[in-house]
């Protein structure tokens, strides 16, 4: 909460001072903008930090969502699950994400081929078959260290959720990459993948739940 806080302090600062003597209407039809612009702001002076909040915060809102789209009454909400997915968006995927569209970009430019219109397929090729199941893996043993499950436990779980994981990707993510290789800047990549990534950390939380069932179950 102090981090999402300090964040949005910062977002905000610019609209407040620059608003005095603004009429209503025009504050509200400033807003968006300014707040734009001061999100890109402090992206360009904190590019991880900013991705690593933004990260953890929908990681924590999909693992609520998991949670609660499966039937599980609020007060039975199991916060501690919904604590250990922000902290594994916050220090595995927002700081990753950033390095991966990073390289990515340089791996492309390094081959000569990212003037090419074509590009995207490779690049969609790359993500669903090397980044992604290496992030499925992450977050899968990032969360079971944080519920201190033994090594036998977590390797048990990264291994039978690899498969599973990157076919349910292909159903989401190859559509949403060709917005996100093709139009999106790639410092605003993961800003958009995350608007996506609710949907997929519902599916990526509930699997991770499941396999941890089973585990204590043997």
């Amino acid at each position: 909460l102090v981090i999402v806080g300090t964040v949005a302090f910062r977002l905000t600062v610019p609209t407040l001072d620059s608003s005095r003597g603004w009429t209503t209407g025009e504050v509200l039809f400033r807003l968006p903008q300014d707040n734009w612009q001061g999100y890109l702001d402090v992206l360009r002076a904190h590019p991880v930090f900013v991705k690593a909040v933004t990260s953890g915060s929908v990681y924590a809102l999909g693992d609520y969502t998991a949670q609660t789209t499966n039937g599980t009454p609020l007060a039975d909400l199991d916060r501690l699950r919904v604590v250990r997915s922000a902290v594994a968006g916050f220090i595995g995927h927002g700081p990753l994400s950033h390095y991966w569209y990073t390289i990515c970009e340089s791996f492309f430019d390094f081959i000569g081929c990212n003037s090419y219109w074509w590009v995207i397929f490779p690049k969609i090729v790359l993500d669903q078959f090397l980044w992604g199941p290496i992030w499925n893996a992450t977050y899968v043993s990032l969360v079971g260290i944080l519920k201190q499950d033994s090594f036998e436990r977590v390797w048990e779980a990264v291994t039978s959720t690899a498969v599973p994981l990157v076919v349910s990707g292909l159903k989401l993510w190859p559509a949403v990459h060709i917005i996100t290789y093709g139009f999106i800047p790639p410092e605003n990549r993961l800003l958009w993948v995350d608007m996506v990534e609710i949907l997929w950390v519902t599916i990526l939380s509930r699997q991770a739940a499941e396999e941890a069932k089973k585990n204590e179950t043997k």
